[in-house]
């Protein structure tokens, strides 16, 4: 990395940094996530600059992220999370049912394919659903600012409803690490298996660089292999470094772009969001899961904000990471493949 690269990716920590700070300060939910990310969106609309961000830094702080995930897991939490397995598929193919209706019903009112529209309100990946409605030739680029409408709408809006429901205020971030082990420093080195496994995933799985690590943590730990606490600080800066390359991926031209039909999406999503509520509360009743950990366990979101809003409210973050491990995994690895088939089986029948 020469001096201006450097020069560049001081500049975008800086400006990440300072926003993490402020969320922080304000007591904002998961604020070294959404800081960084709201200042790199706000910065680039600003001054219109290019910011650096190192691809290299953004998974080492996925992992990161994946292994403090994974050090939350026991033995207790694989009997705990088993018998909701089923019935918790079975809520997620309702949602995302849901949203292909509500999706498909809303191109009777606007100059939006329904191909195209299924693809830019579905709860997936974004990078995923993007490729997969690139193949079955719908807009892509459409789809691309639909479910950049739909990760902001979530990723801002569930925390900050949750967290404020729950207990007030987001809590203080720095209180995220609980009981720092006493385990030699040497223990560090399990979890460079930890960064293998999600080197080794990249190109099988998505959202590898958390899964990866996650899995190998979560295995120690039931094994009783004796790990340690990721440092507070550290712990922010895999935060800061996350959220500043969400943020640097969104653009509010490309928002622009969708002009009024990205309120459409909006409404669609705070529809989903609703509705996974709903479900979060009927699973509470009929669980033992507590209203918090059932309803994050249930949002359409992602996997690294639901779990650190988790952990911020008292919720049980390792059933969330367990249940939205599953949801990721399935809606990924599933619904392209479905839709596929379903829009492919339609255009034959129309011929």
């Amino acid at each position: 990395m020469n001096f201006t690269q450097m020069k560049g990716l001081v500049e975008t920590y800086a400006v990440a940094a300072v926003g993490g700070e402020l969320f922080y300060l304000f007591h904002f939910p998961i604020p070294w996530i959404l800081g960084p990310m709201t200042f790199m969106i706000l910065y680039k609309a600003i001054t219109h600059r290019k910011m650096l961000v190192s691809a290299r830094l953004y998974n080492v702080g996925l992992a990161t992220l994946g292994i403090y995930f994974g050090l939350s897991f026991t033995k207790e939490t694989f009997v705990a999370v088993y018998p909701y397995i089923i019935p918790f598929l079975i809520t997620t193919i309702l949602l995302l049912t849901v949203s292909v209706v509500n999706s498909i019903f809303v191109t009777r009112f606007i100059k939006i394919d329904p191909m195209t529209s299924v693809f830019g309100s579905i709860p997936g990946g974004l990078s995923e659903m993007v490729a997969a409605s690139h193949s079955l030739k719908a807009n892509s680029a459409m789809v691309t600012i639909f479910q950049t409408v739909r990760l902001l709408t979530v990723v801002f809006m569930v925390p900050f409803i949750v967290t404020h429901w729950f207990i007030g205020s987001a809590g203080n971030a720095y209180e995220l690490i609980k009981n720092i082990s006493s385990v030699p420093v040497y223990a560090y080195l399990w979890f460079g298996f930890a960064f293998l496994a999600g080197w080794l995933l990249r190109n099988k799985l998505p959202a590898a660089y958390v899964i990866g690590p996650l899995a190998v943590t979560a295995l120690l730990g039931v094994v009783e292999v004796g790990l340690p606490s990721i440092p507070p600080w550290f712990l922010i800066l895999a935060q800061i470094t996350v959220g500043m390359r969400m943020g640097n991926n969104i653009n509010l031209r490309d928002l622009k772009i969708g002009g009024k039909y990205c309120g459409v999406y909006f409404v669609l999503t705070i529809l989903l969001l609703a509705i996974s509520f709903g479900f979060g509360y009927i699973f509470a009743i009929f669980s033992d899961l507590d209203l918090p950990t059932a309803i994050l366990s249930l949002s359409p979101g992602g996997l690294v904000e639901m779990v650190l809003t988790a952990t911020a409210i008292g919720a049980d973050p390792a059933v969330v990471s367990s249940l939205q491990l599953i949801r990721l995994l399935f809606i990924i690895l599933v619904v392209p493949s479905f839709l596929k088939w379903m829009f492919t089986r339609k255009e034959k029948a129309a011929a």
